[in-house]
């Protein structure tokens, strides 16, 4: 069924105060029995750049709501399992994201998803074979303030441009091998504007946010590698196994492995955050798949 219409007035000081620093839907235009819904979010123009982790952040942000309403509220998705993020185009400060995710499966324990990101019909990001857990709401944020969210995003939606950008600190390098590896660490803030949204009860340090940090390391190994500057055309097996604090200091890594370059140029990274203490597996993973920037190229 289609969300209702838009109604007058301005949403109340509460409502922008929860919708102020890391959240990435204005409206939710549609919500389809068939499990698939659509909105829309205005990037603020006054921002210098909108990085293309935060687009993918939209699309699983509108997932999250439509899932979290099907099951009252009480339970709601983490980032988890991505298979594949596709990039097509850059979104720009003053573009409207138009929103679609399709959910193939949701009940109190997971959700199943796939969405897409365009602006004036132009595709700019799709996401394929997403996969998270359901896990308690109020862990996390008041579930009736979360049913009062949706009102609000399926209503008159919330105010345009509350989203100031996101700073993070600087990464030190702590080994570079050019065109092989580096190694590098990141103090996670102990406060930080982003975590009233994420999340009000239990502030995490968002995993688009930590890929965003991953993506410049690769970034930097994949053109060392290809000798040529590159733009990034996908991820794929993003895993994200524990929540980060706030506070921690993350170690980082990217590295080409044995292979550079291919023959067309395009060159793998693999990233991750290296396990901490006793634990034996990745806190993060990713595969990032770097192609040579040609001339029109986004």
């Amino acid at each position: 069924m289609g969300a209702g219409a838009a109604s007058a007035g301005a949403p109340a000081a509460g409502v922008r105060e929860r919708f102020a620093a890391f959240s990435f839907v204005d409206r939710i235009t549609v919500v389809d029995v068939s499990g698939g819904a659509r909105g829309v979010y205005t990037i603020p123009a006054g921002l210098d750049a909108f990085p293309a982790s935060l687009v993918a952040e939209a699309v699983g942000q509108l997932a999250a709501w439509i899932a979290m309403e099907r099951v009252g509220f009480r339970r709601r998705p983490v980032a988890a399992l991505a298979g594949e993020t596709r990039f097509h185009a850059l979104a720009r400060p003053g573009d409207t994201l138009e929103l679609a995710v399709d959910i193939e499966a949701c009940d109190d324990e997971t959700i199943s998803y796939g969405g897409r990101a365009t602006v004036d019909g132009r595709l700019v990001l799709e996401l394929l074979d997403c996969l998270g857990p359901m896990l308690d709401a109020s862990e996390f944020d008041d579930p009736a303030a979360l049913a009062a969210d949706y009102a609000v995003l399926t209503g008159y939606g919330a105010p345009a441009g509350r989203f100031r950008g996101v700073a993070l600190p600087a990464l030190v390098d702590t080994a570079h091998e050019a065109g092989v590896r580096i190694d590098a660490t990141l103090d996670v803030p102990a406060a930080a504007p982003f975590f009233a949204d994420h999340f009000p009860r239990r502030p995490v340090f968002p995993a688009t946010l930590m890929l965003d940090v991953l993506l410049g390391l690769a970034g930097r190994v994949a053109a060392e590698a290809a000798g040529t500057p590159v733009r990034l055309a996908r991820i794929t097996n993003v895993k994200v196994r524990s929540f980060t604090p706030p506070g921690v200091t993350l170690k980082l890594f990217a590295e080409t492995g044995d292979s550079a370059a291919g023959g067309d140029g395009t060159v793998a990274v693999k990233v991750g955050v290296p396990p901490e203490g006793a634990e034996r597996r990745p806190v993060a993973a990713a595969r990032m798949i770097f192609v040579p920037v040609t001339e029109g190229s986004a």
